[in-house]
């Protein structure tokens, strides 16, 4: 599994859909029978395919390096599990027709001068190769490949070798891709073109009541409540300068006041006795005329030595003394939320004071801040949120940027930010700490910033790698006794453990370091247990063993196990709770801690247990730095943490365990010396910790960047990828590359990378682009509530629990939500339920019968309001709440409006006998997670799912999903185009293909066109009634509530241009398309005689009765399938069918019995030249 592509070193691979070609037709065929030869050469994919590099654009900074580049480049191959193949994508075709006699020798010189060719010829790409001697020679062709510096990958019957990295899947390279036919029944077809008709009539004689459409879709040209009205805070209306001083003065003054006799008093002098034990105290002074001389300053503390809660107040003390408290504002970011409360409450403590008076903290949904609140700490998304209304920091003259090292993606976008701010406001003040940093990076980063270093100050901790461990304990490792228990719903994640030939990413990393262990000092026992050591697995048994270990053994003192993510916590929580003595509540306090926790269940973990009661917290990297929970002594440390990767060459997360960074081992070892000596336990060997890398790669470089990059454009900070390049560490081309394309393809930002109106609204909600687009239309479409449901649902942990022991019983309790194949209509249903309970005070009772998360069910609760006042302040809902939920009832106006916002996250559903496959443009087949509803159904009487998320774990799996429609993927996924005939609508850049009537394609068309202008026109203009667009909303109403799907998915169409518009029937050399001539001579007959004369297999016909009780035929031959129009009876359906290959294969040339006598015979003589 390639779980992250090799660096591209500045080659972009251009997707699919940026570089299909049309059909190329050659003015040089001279008979019918090398046109169908051609054809049906097609399908037996025996050419070689030189394909032009067609996106210049993107790949123009390529030419001068590449040669020199690609010498450097690795050999990267992987096996595809793609299931068919075409030859779109391919610009050129030329002959390579080989010797039957020819050497597997002589086929590898034969590559060797195409591929050096390729490298030679700047303007092509890559070369496709559909010869089945290539396929049988690509591991030898590869490695040659690889010596020249190409890339190489086998599409199942597709060779291709190319100058770029290659994907997983082409759907270009995929004839089985999803081709639909939409049928609509005609009184339905009817009624909409009414519906339409009166619209379009009322639109034309009242033009006045309609708004000018005639606008630019970016935000460039027009303007939102004024351009700058929703971004920027108005000027207040100064007072007298002289009177403003004399007010702050006297703040002043008082706050002195109050700091002088907190000191003095007998509580702040024991306070402050205890402070100036800290290490940080010490270098008070040194630390504050740095900040004075410097406008960056960069501390790099130790564990233990307080900077955390001593800088900001040595700032505010300094100040205050001052006389200058009361102009002085410290902001001060942390990466988590508990760690912004905890440090908040602690500082308070220390002045002694109450949370919000002079300090405070603000994080999502919570916050305590008052109007003298001078020192406030928040998460760096809060911080990121103020610079949109607040570019300049007015007021502000301290930023403090907390566990900088920890490089998440927010923190590496704040320095950016924060850099190019620094020159505008030369008085403020930036402070980066953290307790481990190169120092020296963030130093130059900011033209050798000041660096102080103040040395921490921990008790002694003891440290035991697993080979202590398994020594002193003479604890067994088997091959069996290492597989972690998650229960029978996640079997999968168990037989991902068991011993296997291929080796994981996490084995595959630290295999050469367990090599070369060196274990002379152990026993042979522990040599043995070792040798059977599995990296995959956490190691339930082992930690279970230790923790009852340490109970029974060791003195009091609480144990904090750091595990990789919430399965593991709530998994080990129930082995343990079931242990005689861990489960003992007399005996054992088992808290867990995790980032989707609520506030108040987190603060648990810093109270200490009654006497005689040991208290063991499982908690993720969460608990690593920032916080400090007192009294604990024992550290168990699993050496791994759930990180998110993200693979830009397939466009694909990873969520999987990785092992943590030497510095994240040293932070989880210095927990257990905080305040007594400790211990701590590596359940992995001491060579894999030296295996480490130092530090962990930012996220900025594995997570995808599409929020990061609408924010970019909200604070109007120019181009998108000049903005990244000034990061500390740029993230790949090709990622930001994927991010723009996903914001054009929603409406975000427009082909300049400006933002588009819509997009504007998106940078106001603090949610993914995706969930703020589905806000907003809910809102126009007067369905809000069930979409605040959704949204908020999907903002926070799945509230549906499925305990291992009681797993029929909570599938059961979520079936009654879920019976139209949503998990989103089923989380509005279980929503619903709680509020009902709620308010007969029954919510806890209604979630524990329902297997529902009481937690994330008071979470959604709290964020529809959040998200309910954002959309009121942007001045799309009103205080009647009647008016945006009028069509709140209908079900199929919310799958219309989810499809909106999780578009173009799209997954074609194809029926088999007994089941279904799924498949997506970027990844091809892909999986449901076992937990949605739909995953459970034999059959989806939908065509497509609509996924909020999908994840590489072994395979792609998607979560969260929702069938639709045909009619609701036209009208409300991305923009459609007109494909090469009639009826012919492409959507995603050809990838999605839809075939029907051409009066259906055009009603179709109208529909989007006027939806999408009522959406421009009411975000231009919120206060805009669409009461003058009911027509229009009825038609749309009625068109997805009917559409019944009875199309159906068609694979291979090929699409050719008429050259003229006469039909094969019009030839008067040709039989009828139904009728027999002289002797059978019709096109069925034609069809036959045609490819058996020539060597290929009789076609075969397979025939659908429609509804209206008219026959539908596929001829069948050569591979391809071939769809005739609906006919009275079967026998005219296959012939319609026989006749439409036969049109399509001719190309519309000269036709009748004679002709295909002599064409026979000459694709007869060509196939053997082929051959």
């Amino acid at each position: 599994m390639k779980d992250r592509p090799p660096p591209s070193y500045g080659a972009v691979y251009v997707p699919p859909h940026h570089r299909l070609r049309s059909v190329i037709t050659s003015p040089n065929y001279t008979s019918s029978a090398a046109l169908v030869d051609s054809r049906l050469r097609e399908n037996h994919h025996q050419s070689a395919v030189l394909n032009p590099r067609s996106s210049s654009v993107h790949l123009s900074n390529l030419k001068n390096q590449q040669e020199e580049q690609f010498q450097k480049q690795t050999f990267h191959y992987n096996s595809a599990y793609d299931d068919g193949l075409s030859e779109e994508g391919s610009d050129r075709e030329f002959d390579s027709s080989s010797h039957p006699g020819a050497s597997p020798s002589d086929n590898i010189n034969d590559w060797k001068r195409k591929l050096t060719l390729l490298l030679r010829d700047k303007e092509k790409q890559e070369l496709v190769s559909r010869e089945k001697k290539d396929r049988r020679d690509f591991e030898e062709i590869a490695v040659l490949a690889s010596r020249m510096g190409l890339y190489s990958h086998l599409y199942v019957k597709v060779a291709v070798f190319s100058k770029v990295p290659l994907p997983n899947y082409r759907f270009d390279l995929d004839d089985r891709r999803p081709q639909r036919e939409v049928i609509l029944p005609l009184g339905l077809l009817r009624r909409i073109e009414s519906y339409l008709g009166e619209f379009l009539s009322q639109k034309s004689r009242t033009k006045g009541s309609f708004s000018d459409v005639s606008f630019s879709r970016s935000s460039s040209n027009c303007s939102i409540a004024t351009d700058e009205g929703l971004f920027e805070v108005p000027e207040p209306l100064a007072s007298s300068k002289v009177v403003m001083d004399k007010i702050l003065w006297r703040r002043s003054l008082q706050l002195q006041d109050q700091q002088q006799a907190w000191q003095e008093s007998p509580e702040g002098r024991k306070m402050l006795e205890f402070r100036r034990s800290l290490p940080a105290y010490k270098e008070k002074d040194a630390v504050l005329a740095a900040i004075s001389q410097n406008q960056v300053v960069i501390i790099s503390g130790e564990t233990g030595c307080g900077k955390t809660t001593q800088i900001p107040q040595f700032i505010l003390e300094s100040e205050i003394e001052s006389v200058c408290g009361a102009a002085c504002s410290i902001i001060c970011t942390q990466p988590r939320r508990i760690s912004a409360m905890s440090v908040s409450e602690r500082i308070a403590s220390e002045r002694g004071e109450k949370l919000g008076e002079s300090v405070g903290y603000k994080v999502r949904l919570e916050g305590i801040k008052g109007r003298d609140t001078h020192l406030l700490f928040c998460t760096t998304g809060i911080l990121l949120r103020r610079l949109l209304v607040d570019r300049n920091l007015k007021g502000v003259t301290h930023v403090i940027v907390d566990e900088i090292h920890e490089r998440g993606m927010n923190e590496d976008f704040l320095l950016i930010v924060l850099k190019e701010l620094l020159p505008r406001r030369p008085e403020l003040r930036l402070i980066l700490m953290s307790a481990t940093l190169d120092a020296e990076l963030f130093a130059s980063y900011f033209g050798r910033a000041q660096i102080i270093h103040i040395p921490g100050f921990t008790y002694p901790v003891q440290t035991h790698f697993l080979e202590d461990i398994l020594e002193m304990t003479g604890y067994r490792l088997t091959p069996y006794n290492q597989i972690d228990d998650y229960g029978q719903e996640k079997m999968w994640k168990m037989s991902k453990q068991a011993p296997r030939k291929r080796k994981s990413q996490i084995a595959s990393v630290v295999e050469d370091a367990l090599k070369a262990a060196d274990l002379k000092f152990y026993s042979h026992r522990t040599w043995e247990s070792l040798s059977c050591w599995n990296p995959d697995c956490i190691g339930f048994n082992l930690i279970e063993f230790l923790l009852c270990n340490i109970c029974e053994k060791e003195r009091p003192g609480a144990i904090l196990v750091f595990m990789t993510g919430w399965d593991d916590i709530s998994s080990l929580k129930d082995k343990l709770q079931a242990h005689p003595i861990l489960g003992d509540p007399s005996r054992v306090l088992l808290l867990a801690c995790h980032g989707s926790m609520a506030s108040s269940e987190q603060r648990l973990i810093f109270d200490e247990p009654e006497d005689g009661v040991r208290k063991i917290v499982l908690a993720t990297n969460i608990a690593e730095t920032s916080i400090t929970i007192n009294d604990v002594v024992f550290v168990l440390d699993c050496g791994k943490a759930k990180e998110t990767s993200y693979d830009a060459l397939n466009n694909t997360p990873c969520l999987l365990p990785s092992w943590i960074s030497k510095v994240s081992a040293q932070q989880r070892r210095g927990r257990a010396g905080r305040v007594q000596p400790g211990e701590c336990y590596h359940l992995y060997p001491r060579c894999v910790y030296d295996a480490f890398a130092e530090y962990q790669l930012p996220e900025i470089l594995r997570t995808p960047l599409q929020s990061l990059c609408l924010q970019i454009k909200s604070l109007k900070l120019g181009s998108i990828s000049e903005f990244l390049s000034k990061a500390l560490q740029s993230p790949e081309l090709l990622a930001v590359q994927n991010a723009i394309e996903y914001l054009k393809i929603i409406g975000a930002l427009d082909e300049n990378e400006n933002l588009t109106v819509l997009g504007r609204y998106l940078t106001m909600l603090p949610v993914e682009p995706k969930l703020g687009k589905m806000l907003l239309l809910g809102a126009i479409l007067n369905c809000l509530d069930p979409i605040l449901t959704v949204v908020s649902g999907l903002s926070v942990r799945d509230p549906f629990l499925t305990p291992f022991d009681k797993k029929d019983l909570a599938e059961t309790a979520k079936s009654q939500f879920s019976r139209d194949y949503s998990d989103h209509l089923a989380l509005i249903r279980a929503y619903e339920g709680w509020v009902d309970a709620e308010r007969d005070y029954a919510g806890y009772d209604y979630c524990w019968m329902n297997f529902l998360s009481a937690q994330s069910m008071k979470a959604i609760d709290s964020l529809r309001k959040e998200f309910f006042s954002l959309l009121k302040d942007a001045g799309l809902i009103d205080a009647n709440d009647t008016s945006y939920n009028t069509w709140s009832y209908d079900e199929h106006l919310i799958r219309a409006v989810i499809c909106y916002g999780l578009y173009p996250g799209i997954c074609s559903i194809v029926h088999t006998e007994k089941s279904f496959s799924l498949k997506t443009m970027e990844d091809g087949p892909v999986l449901l997670y076992s937990n949605s509803v739909s995953a459970r159904e034999a059959k989806i009487p939908y065509p497509w799912l609509v996924f909020n998320e999908k994840i590489k774990v072994n395979s792609v799996f998607l979560r969260d999903s929702t069938a639709v429609s045909d009619s609701v993927l036209l009208l409300f996924g991305g923009s459609m185009s007109r494909g090469d005939i009639d009826g012919h609508i492409k959507m995603l850049g050809g990838y999605l293909e839809f075939f029907m009537k051409p009066a259906v394609a055009d009603m179709y068309e109208c529909l989007r066109r006027e939806l999408d202008d009522l959406i421009q026109i009411k975000l231009l203009n919120p206060k805009l009634s669409i009461y003058n667009y009911h027509e229009l909303l009825s038609a749309v109403r009625l068109l997805i509530s009917e559409d019944h799907c009875e199309g159906r998915f068609v694979f291979g169409r090929q699409i050719l241009k008429p050259s003229k518009p006469s039909a094969i029937s019009a030839q008067p050399a040709l039989a009828s398309r139904t009728e027999s001539g002289p002797g059978g001579d019709n096109s069925k007959s034609q069809l036959q005689t045609l490819l058996t004369r020539a060597g290929h297999a009789a076609p075969t016909y397979k025939t659908k009765q429609l509804k209206n009780n008219q026959f539908r035929a596929t001829v069948e031959f050569n591979g391809m399938q071939i769809m005739g129009q609906p006919c009275n009876n079967k026998k005219s359906a296959e012939k319609d069918a026989a006749a439409e290959a036969l049109q399509w294969l001719m190309g519309e040339t000269q036709t009748g019995h004679e002709y295909v006598n002599h064409m026979s015979m000459l694709l007869k003589k060509s196939k053997k030249d082929h051959n």
